[in-house]
């Protein structure tokens, strides 16, 4: 029986297929003005900017300028980037610009995507946000990008973690001692760019610039910084205007995934206690179910009577609950959880005789951060390591309610549509299923279910085998660094050459990520959304013989080894 949206579709056509065609005329149009535009000198084109500004202060919309603004930014693209904006991307750029949210394919394109609606709509002059998952995005993109807004003459500026924040700014030599920082030149990664700047600037003049790129924790934080200052003046986000427009890249991991996360400034309360050594220390000696049991569904874990006893008959007292204060009983649960709920190598990693939280999404360590109401102590306490400070909250906000303050919200991402329904009823933006470029030569195949680990493990290493004796190259999914390290301890044992990528080694990941596509190449890594860089078969820097060769083996072979936390 097929449901009445399918019958519906059936007869009358999808709404994705009929807000394509109303858009496809649009896209004819640009593509009507590439020939003269192609025929402009540099001057002509950069020209532009001035007029489109001039046009908008005269009453014109930016739905009006759009046709042309667009086919002034692939021509920019073509003459910095060498890279020509194809028709679908014209089409995830209108939808962006239209606060709709643009599911495209990886690979597609969708860094180059962002600049139609960015540079369109940073005319208005009001601020611009392109927001992505991790400083290394944040800064690459800017950079790669930022030579389209520099040659069109808009400014660009990078705001970082640490309070770190830069201008692109063409007019310094970074190679120069004592100059700009010199951006990373990923040789390997997913591009090449010589000769790029970032001049060091202050927060409030990276959200001066006409386009500003960032991530979504350094948007929060600064966010709720300026909310707390004394005086406007002291404010680095735009005082007494509203937030303009963003684009959010990987917008589902951010807006559904982390929606909920709080961001949370806080400051010392008092000093820390023993009862966290003591409280860690009776923890490690439970049993589950007998001392206490466990909910994986809801990741909780509650005391039984007899593990309470326990507590009870350590401390002295005869009822915890009424001679011990909620305080106690608080910290005992966070005991627990700590030491039950929270692994190492999964939820977090040591570094430096620190605890520093892992992103469950994108695997990615996330410094500074600390988990609240005393659960961070707990952990550093398991851990035998030094306990910090206990905190109290002076702001918090959730990524849902800070991103619907802007005006206009677009994003983009591969996996949207499983999630429209939760993007239409939270946030009023719709989803549109753009076409790939070229034909999609993928093959998806169907879940193998393994009775234990043991079994698995074979299967995964003569798959390896299997992919490697041909030169195929095989990308192995994890979904944690515990897992991770652990698959190549196993590949270790019967002599696996493989790279691994995860929370530990992210320092190298443009290079591990680009490189993957190599011949024979074995990599492992860990949460894979996000990573932003190109795999080229054959290698970055491979010949067209290379690149071949690898064709012919099958191409890439991707592997997961487990189900993640999102369903996507």
């Amino acid at each position: 029986m097929i449901s009445l949206k399918k019958a519906y579709e059936s007869v009358f056509g999808s709404a994705n297929d009929a807000t394509m065609k109303k858009i496809q005329p649009i896209v004819e149009k640009i593509n009507a003005l590439e020939v003269e535009y192609e025929m402009m000198t540099d001057q002509e084109v950069q020209e532009k900017t001035v007029f489109f500004r001039e046009q908008l202060a005269k009453g014109k919309t930016l739905d009006d300028i759009l046709p042309e603004a667009f086919a002034t930014v692939r021509e920019a693209g073509k003459r910095v980037l060498g890279m020509r904006h194809y028709n679908v991307q014209m089409i995830g750029g209108i939808a962006l610009h239209r606060g709709i949210i643009a599911e495209m394919r990886t690979g597609e394109g969708k860094t180059l995507v962002a600049t139609l609606p960015t540079y369109l709509n940073a005319l208005e002059g009001k601020g611009v946000h392109v927001i992505t998952v991790n400083d290394y995005l944040a800064k690459r993109d800017a950079v790669w990008m930022g030579q389209i807004y520099d040659f069109l003459g808009l400014s660009v500026g990078i705001i970082q973690g640490q309070r770190v924040s830069f201008l692109y700014d063409t007019s310094v030599d970074g190679t120069e001692e004592g100059g700009a920082v010199d951006v990373l030149r990923d040789q390997l990664g997913g591009f090449k760019v010589e000769d790029q700047y970032l001049r060091p600037c202050s927060r409030k003049d990276a959200y001066r610039a006409d386009i500003t790129y960032g991530t979504n924790n350094e948007y929060g934080f600064d966010y709720l910084r300026d909310n707390m200052v004394q005086d406007v003046s002291d404010m680095v986000m735009r005082p007494g205007e509203e937030m303009h427009y963003a684009v959010i890249d990987e917008i589902d991991s951010i807006l559904i995934d982390e929606a909920r996360t709080p961001l949370i400034i806080s400051a010392a309360a008092e000093a820390a206690t023993e009862q966290y050594y003591t409280f860690a220390k009776i923890v490690k000696n439970l049993k589950e179910e007998s001392h206490y049991n466990v909910d994986e569904k809801m990741n909780s874990a509650t005391l039984t009577a007899e593990g309470i006893g326990v507590f009870e008959q350590t401390l002295g007292v005869d009822n915890i609950y009424a001679e011990g204060g909620m305080r106690i009983v608080h910290h005992v649960e966070q005991a627990l959880k700590a030491e039950v709920l929270f692994k190492r190598d999964k939820e977090y990693v040591v570094e430096g005789g620190e605890v520093v939280i892992i992103d469950e999404f994108t695997g990615r360590k996330m410094p500074g951060r600390r988990y609240s109401e005393g659960l961070h102590q707990a952990i550093e306490a398991k851990e035998g390591l030094s306990i910090q400070q206990e905190s109290k909250t002076l702001a918090t906000i959730t990524f849902q309610n800070l991103f619907r303050m802007y005006t206009k919200l677009s994003g983009m991402t591969g996996t949207a549509i499983t999630e429209e329904e939760e993007f239409r009823s939270i946030y009023q933006l719709d989803v549109l299923v753009i076409p790939t470029n070229k034909v999609d030569k993928r093959i998806d195949r169907s879940d193998r279910i393994y009775k234990n680990d043991t079994g698995k493990n074979k299967a995964i290493l003569e798959k390896i085998k299997e992919c490697h004796a041909k030169g195929q190259p095989i990308l192995v999914g994890t979904i944690s660094v515990e897992k991770n390290e652990a698959l190549s301890n196993y590949l270790s044992l019967h002599n696996v050459n493989h790279e691994i990528l995860n929370a530990k080694n992210h320092e190298r990941e443009g290079e591990i990520v680009a490189n993957a596509g190599k011949k024979g190449a074995v990599t492992l890594a860990t949460n894979m959304a996000g990573r932003g860089v190109d795999i080229k078969l054959g290698g970055a820097e491979a010949s067209e013989s290379e690149r071949e060769e690898v064709v012919s083996a099958g191409g890439l072979f991707v592997l997961g080894t487990e189900r993640h936390e999102s369903r996507r």
